[in-house]
């Protein structure tokens, strides 16, 4: 915002100079360079009028937004993300938006710090890793580019981003280690598999079943290993379980994907899974897919994270744009998870992604 105030000065100078400086046609000349007659002026990438779209600028530019995430073939809730942000800014809503996708934290800083050097006027992002973000974050705060976290933390100070809007994913792991408490087995032999290393959706989830298992001698974690968000992964942390012959009764994967690669090595083994049967399947981000295998009894839990944050990227935007404040740092999206005893058809229309 500050960048662009700044860049709205300078043509305002430039405008009046030009009307001094001009004997003749001074009007004619202000109108052509883009004044209140509704004139237009067309670069490389952006085209600028003085007519106000809906979520554009008070001078009409095409606001600029850099918006780094992860892979979107990630999962299906990383896919609906991405297409929640893509449908969300485009030109018809007065952005002009560029993407990066990687699910490396080193490619996205060098990402970031490309936006910086193209001169965006938002920094949107989805961190790959919650670590190693100031250098890059002060880097943009020093060129006048507001940066909006959105979907995942990152452990930078505050005062370095204008928002976050985030799933609380510590909390998502407590509820799902909860339902799972709730369960009442007599003992509790989890293969947990996890997504990405360092993700803020690794650390919450793990961080609630790692304090359970500390916490609780009848709970015993079979294995503990990372599938990346990985399906095919998944299954062959699976299989190697069963081949190993050790018993497990709880698969707490830590997102939809992986807890259906999971599945997929029981079934090769004939093992059953859901509700009243061998093994407790969990999974999280309630794909409408897997809402559906919940439906069927075939899993048992599965934890929502909510991917549709663009409307409150927007609303930001427009209030700093308007020369507001945000007065909520930190936006938590609502979420809760879903039991196969009591999951409808109804809440899979309305929460499956």
């Amino acid at each position: 915002m500050k960048k662009r105030v700044l860049a709205t000065l300078l043509s305002a100078v430039m405008l009046v100079s030009l009307a001094a400086c001009g004997s003749n046609g001074g009007s004619n000349d202000t109108g052509s360079a883009g004044g209140s007659t509704g004139g237009s002026t067309s670069g490389s990438t952006t085209t600028t009028t003085t007519t106000t779209t809906d979520s554009g600028s008070s001078s009409g530019a095409l606001i600029k937004v850099g918006i780094i995430n992860n892979d979107p073939n990630e999962s299906g809730y990383r896919t609906a993300n991405d297409a929640d942000l893509k449908a969300m800014f485009t030109e018809a809503n007065g952005y002009e938006a560029s993407f990066a996708y990687s699910l490396k934290n080193d490619e996205q800083i060098t990402a970031a710090q490309k936006f910086i050097q193209d001169g965006v006027d938002y920094l949107l992002l989805s961190a790959a890793d919650t670590a190693g973000w100031d250098s890059v974050l002060k880097d943009a705060q020093d060129a006048g580019i507001s940066v909006i976290l959105f979907d995942r933390t990152i452990d930078a100070d505050e005062s370095l981003y204008e928002a976050s809007i985030v799933s609380d994913m510590a909390k998502e792991g407590e509820t799902a280690v909860n339902w799972l408490a709730g369960q009442g087995l007599s003992e509790y032999n989890v293969i947990h598999i996890q997504g990405v290393m360092g993700s803020a959706a690794q650390q919450g989830r793990t961080g609630a079943l790692d304090d359970k298992v500390k916490a609780e001698a009848s709970w015993n974690l079979v294995t503990q290993q990372t599938a990346e968000w990985n399906a095919e992964k998944a299954q062959q942390i699976v299989q190697s379980v069963i081949d190993s012959g050790e018993s497990f009764n709880v698969i707490y994967a830590e997102n939809d994907d992986m807890a259906k690669g999971a599945v997929a090595a029981l079934d090769s083994a004939g093992i059953s899974h859901g509700v009243g049967k061998d093994v407790i399947v969990m999974g999280f981000d309630c794909n409408k897919w897997a809402l559906e295998e919940l439906l069927n009894k075939n899993w048992n839990y599965d934890g929502q994270c909510n991917p549709f944050q663009a409307s409150y990227i927007d609303e930001i935007i427009k209030t700093l744009e308007s020369g507001g404040t945000i007065s909520q740092k930190t936006i938590i999206m609502d979420e809760k998870g879903f039991d196969a005893a009591t999951i409808t058809q109804a809440d899979v229309d309305q929460y499956g992604i």
